[in-house]
């Protein structure tokens, strides 16, 4: 009995651990029924929401645009974004904020903050010495970062989102250029913190401008790989990317199309931007020369003119892309003085002979980074608005040598479209088809440690070991696993970038730090000391490099092993729980297939990162160091049962790098010869007497950030908190500007309305004059005293206002229901005086309805007959300006109930059960007598005379007990009953009619 409970109990508990999960999974649904994604551009940003019938759809902005501006102006008491910013930066040029993704996890010194100074010298630019890094300088008391922009240009998208959705949205999916650093990534995380945002990944733009393209081209993708190139340039930054697609078969879906970025190129500043800088410059010289000898001041000194001139440069630049020359014009460009001036297509081009030299660099870099060679590109896709300039087209077509260029993508929300259906894929609330994504790594990332070694007898000397943990164009998301087996007391390690020679110097510079962060270890000579009689299976630091490309270090830890002595009674219950709940949900050694298709998270040990490039000779040191086994060919050992302490999936990460028991070590299996065969299972069972027990030590973790230090829990929480406010602080003056002009629109509408005819019908000289008098009063106020009022004081305004002339408005709108009410209560005891009387000349045969009923029916049509006669003669007595006695809210009552009891008796109808009818004596039914009418035969019910086939029916009211809707079926009458005993009726006897038929 003990042991039939100690093998049930398990079970339940996993049971009741697979009901939490669901329920989890359930309350997780119920906040994340839409979803959206923010294709961060660096001159406007494409907002797309999925939410329940509504798959991928572009959000439209307050104007009604699909791409909003990223701009925004910070003044001291107010906030514009989007179009509304984009027009102040001509008025407040400094308060207005444009481009500034491109400071984002920048230094002080890095060569892109001198760039932004120079292309907008109207900002002031601070200095924050704690992380070395720039925020804006608005004015004395307005300060923000560069990730607290981008946080209230979230937020804002976010509201967009939700107005469309008319529904609340949490979940994100963010894109980002794809030559983001770990820097730059962890800043627009830290920003969508801020703005309250759950970002579920942080996607690369050309990644989710690939998925788009694939997805809507799901049938084109076969077994057979096709290698397209994208080629993406934007206002700010230019990239070129080389995607596989193909066929793969899953573990979970079969055969499912999958995407592999396999080679990315990129220029951080070729890009639309720099061409209209040019342009500008152009513009403010032939301005400075048309005005030479006039002792003018410099354009380039007043920032409104130049603010002015670089927004006709960008439309400019739009239009010499379709025409060969176009005049460019501003009224009062400075000093009230107009500038007008032609510019022709080449003379654009020469002005930017330069940059389309640079077009095909990308082009280069992602060719050498792929190791593919042109002719194995199937096609080159444009996408980005830059390259709608005829002249890009032009460099880019020669360089890849084809005879055209792709154009059939939406080339501004490829992006946006592709990274929602990422969103709706990783959210729980949707299912979508799978398609699996394989992102690749553009910057390596390595593990460097130092160790004493001991090369020659009493020579101690140290030992500096480089470790590639993510390779160059290596799959992610990727989880890895490092052994550290040569330390017994703490010690320090550090993650770096890898080998960046693909970059140029300049962009180097740009980079920013490639030193990342150094472990320092807590308590590895502490753990060893605790389990002294263990055997030490090394330190192991567990790395995750998740979907949005940022690097972490889950955990460290030091790993014992020891033989135990193994007896049947040792399989305990909590053993037997373990293994239960591990096969309940798929183990630790099976691999998680993500559904939205992402690639598999692996764990490798001591193994060479896929695609890296490890130096000569540095594996080698690597497995000394690590102990790595020198034969991986020999079959791996049956797995062992574990041991309390040992941590789910440690097994699956030694099974996968190739650790084998003591058993079977390299020097062991040399000396065993052909012994060194694996035993047969019934021989092993007997062979074992003991078995291995594993301890695990948590290893303390001090992190020491090199590249740009993150913000503090309570710096983050007090840019948040002051972002809030201010958001606080806007909704509360867009519900004040709503209530003066509400309170506005109401004086001036009624102020109208006061003349019309049927207000003056219904209300005396004296009752208009008191009114008007107080709307005057009200308008003045507004005016005098309006722009220090509180949204209280205008509500209450507004309320005291309507109240006035609620009177006034409800006797007009009563005579204007009057007509059509009292028609369609005319019309309905018409019809139900004809039913009633049809109804009574049924013969009593096969009369279906009681005595009681139709008196009941001809009870209400009376009283509602002289309910509406008595109560039309009252209100003629009545003035117009007095209240009305009668009703419209009275009328709907009456018909309601009236209606009522005519549905009763067609449902009654509907379903009734026909007599049968008496036989002579040759068994034939008894004919009809001969003055009956054609409508008595049969079983028909009669419809009221002189209904038309276009009676408009009355809108169904709410039932009593006993009646029931026309379209239901109730107990009483019908039902597989009723319908059973329709089907046993006399040969010939026509079936009793639906209601519609009547």
């Amino acid at each position: 009995m003990a042991a039939t409970v100690g093998r049930q109990r398990p079970r339940r508990l996993a049971c009741w651990a697979l009901m939490a999960v669901l329920l989890a999974d359930l309350l997780a649904l119920s906040d994340t029924l839409a979803v959206m994604s923010v294709d961060l551009g660096s001159e406007s940003m494409k907002v797309a929401i999925v939410k329940p019938g509504v798959p991928m759809e572009i959000v439209l902005n307050k104007e009604s645009r699909r791409k909003t501006p990223v701009t925004v102006t910070l003044k001291e008491n107010e906030r514009f974004f989007g179009d509304s910013a984009a027009s102040m930066a001509i008025k407040n040029p400094k308060a207005t904020l444009r481009y500034f993704q491109h400071l984002l996890g920048k230094q002080e010194n890095n060569p892109h903050v001198a760039l932004y100074r120079a292309r907008f010298p109207e900002h002031e630019l601070g200095f924050d010495p704690q992380r070395q890094t720039v925020y804006f300088q608005i004015s004395p008391q307005l300060q923000f970062s560069p990730e607290e922009v981008l946080s209230m240009l979230l937020n804002y998208s976010r509201s967009l989102a939700e107005d469309f959705a008319e529904q609340p949205i949490k979940d994100a999916v963010i894109t980002v250029p794809a030559f983001f650093n770990q820097a730059e990534r962890r800043a627009v995380l830290q920003a969508a913190r801020m703005a309250g945002l759950k970002v579920l990944q942080l996607i690369n733009d050309n990644t989710a401008t690939a998925l788009s393209y694939g997805v809507f081209r799901r049938k084109d993708i076969n077994s057979t790989a096709q290698n397209i190139m994208f080629y993406d340039m934007g206002a700010g930054s230019t990239v070129c990317t080389i995607v596989t697609y193909q066929t793969v078969k899953t573990k979970d879906a079969g055969m499912q199309p999958q995407l592999q970025i396999r080679g990315v190129g990129f220029d951080r500043t070729l890009g639309g931007l720099e061409m209209e800088l040019r342009l500008r410059e152009h513009l403010a010289g032939i301005f400075n020369e048309q005005r030479k000898g006039q002792r003018a001041k410099d354009v380039r000194e007043n920032p409104r003119a130049m603010a002015k001139l670089l927004r006709e440069a960008n439309r400019l630049k739009t239009i010499l892309s379709a025409n060969a020359d176009h005049m460019a014009q501003i009224e009062g460009l400075m000093d009230d003085v107009d500038f007008k001036a032609k510019v022709t297509r080449a003379e654009f081009e020469e002005l930017c002979a330069d940059l389309f030299e640079r077009v095909p660099g990308p082009v280069q870099q992602a060719l050498q980074s792929a190791e593919m060679k042109l002719d194995e590109i199937e096609q080159v896709i444009l996408v980005g608005g830059a390259t709608r300039v005829p002249r890009v087209q032009e460099v880019l077509l020669k360089a890849v040598g084809k005879e055209e260029l792709g154009k059939n993508i939406n080339a501004d929300e490829a992006a946006a479209v592709g990274a929602v259906y990422q969103a709706a894929a990783l959210s729980k609330a949707f299912k979508v088809k799978p398609f699996v994504v394989r992102d690749a790594v553009i910057y390596p990332i390595l593990v460097e440690f130092t160790r004493e070694v001991e090369e020659e007898p009493g020579v101690r000397s140290l030992k500096h070991n480089k470790r590639v943990l993510f390779g160059r164009m290596g799959p992610y998301p990727q989880r890895k696993v490092i052994t550290f087996n040569r330390y017994n007391h703490d010690f320090d390690f550090h993650i770096n970038y890898g080998d960046l020679g693909f970059l140029g110097p300049e962009d180097l510079r740009v980079f920013g730090s490639q030193n990342l962060t150094t472990v320092k270890l807590k308590g590895v000579g502490e753990s060893f000391k605790k389990y002294p009689d263990y055997e030490s299976k090394g330190i192991k630091a567990h790395f995750n490099l998740d979907e949005s490309g940022v690097l972490s270090l889950d955990r460290v830890e030091a790993v014992f092993e020891t033989l135990v002595e193994d007896s049947p009674e040792e399989e305990s219950t909590l053993t037997k729980l373990g293994n239960t709940i591990s096969s309940l949900f798929g183990g630790g050694t099976t691999q998680d297939t993500k559904e939205n298709g992402t690639d598999t998270v692996q764990e490798e040990e001591e193994g060479p990162a896929e695609g890296s490039k490890a130096e000569p000779g540095e594996q080698a040191e690597l497995r000394e160091e690590a102990e790595a086994p020198t034969e991986d060919t020999s079959p791996p050992p049956p797995p062992e049962p574990k041991g309390d302490a040992a941590p789910e999936g440690e097994e699956a990460a030694e099974k996968d790098n190739g650790e084998k028991p003591e058993a079977q070590k390299p020097s062991e299996k040399g000396e065993a010869g052909a012994e060194g065969v694996p035993p047969a299972p019934e021989e092993e069972k007997k062979q074992k007497p003991a078995r291995k027990q594993r301890m695990v030590e948590e290893i303390g973790v001090e992190l020491v950030v090199l590249d740009l230090p993150d913000l503090r829990q309570d710096e983050l929480a007090r840019s948040a908190q002051k972002l809030q406010d201010l958001t606080l602080r806007d909704l509360e003056k867009q519900e004040r500007e709503k209530a003066a002009n509400s309170l506005e629109a109401f004086i001036f509408e009624t102020q109208d309305k006061l003349y019309q005819p049927e207000y003056q019908e219904v209300s005396t000289e004296e009752q208009r004059e008191d009114i008007s008098g107080r709307l005057r009063a009200a308008s003045a106020w507004l005016e005098d005293e309006g722009f220090g009022a509180t949204t209280v004081m205008l509500k209450e305004k507004l309320t005291e206002l309507r109240k006035l002339c609620q009177g006034l408005f409800f006797r007009v709108e009563e005579r204007k229901k009057w007509p059509e009410r009292l028609s369609a209560l005319d019309n309905l005891l018409n019809h139900s005086s004809m039913f009633l009387t049809g109804a009574r000349l049924i013969p009593e045969m096969d009369q279906i309805f009681t005595e009681v009923e139709m008196t009941t029916l001809e009870k209400v049509i009376n009283e509602t007959w002289a309910w509406k006669n008595a109560t039309v003669a009252e209100q003629a007595k009545l003035p117009a300006t007095e209240k009305p006695v009668l009703l419209s809210k009275d009328i709907e009552a009456k018909m309601m109930a009236l209606d009522r009891e005519v549905q009763y008796l067609l449902n009654k109808a509907k379903f009734a059960k026909p007599r049968p009818r008496p036989k002579d004596k040759n068994g034939t039914r008894a004919e009809p007598p001969l003055n009956a009418s054609a409508s008595d035969q049969g079983d028909k019910v009669i419809p009221p005379a002189g209904q038309t086939e276009d009676a408009k029916p009355i809108s169904e009211p709410e039932q009593e007990t006993r009646s029931e809707p026309a379209d239901s079926e109730p107990l009483e009458l019908g039902g597989p009953a009723a319908e059973s005993e329709q089907k046993e009726q006399p040969t010939g006897q026509k079936p009793t009619l639906k209601n519609d038929e009547l």
